[in-house]
């Protein structure tokens, strides 16, 4: 049952059924704490895909005042570098390829451990 609210509560409300939205409203109105938790995922994902990084701060200081220790700790990462994170929620630019890049190469060197040096890891990255 954990993994099935879970999905409903990261999904997008209109893309439940409606007997899942039953479920999962019958699952809120029980479970304050699931409740504040489906309120404030659902808001973080509205930021995310509007591009609304403004709105981060409020949204902080909103997780701060329910006890949701989980929560508090990712206020507390996203506080370390708060500026990144609220350029990374308004910005239209994205690193993903460059990280795809990243990580092919990272499976490259991993496939060849132990093997061979620079030289071949270099040709490796360059021919595939």
């Amino acid at each position: 049952m954990p993994r099935t609210a879970s999905g409903w509560i990261l999904r997008r409300p209109e893309t439940l059924t409606e007997h899942e939205q039953l479920r999962l409203k019958t699952v809120r109105n029980q479970c304050p704490e699931l409740d504040a938790l489906t309120r404030h995922v659902r808001s973080f994902a509205t930021m995310l895909t509007d591009r609304q990084g403004e709105r981060l701060p409020e949204w902080l200081d909103a997780v701060r005042q329910d006890d949701l220790p989980s929560l508090h700790t990712l206020a507390a990462g996203i506080d370390r570098d708060l500026d990144a994170v609220i350029a990374g929620l308004s910005l239209p630019w994205s690193s993903g390829a460059v990280e795809g890049h990243v990580n092919r190469i990272k499976m490259l060197k991993r496939q060849m451990f132990g093997r061979a040096g620079l030289q071949l890891l270099r040709k490796r990255v360059l021919l595939a």
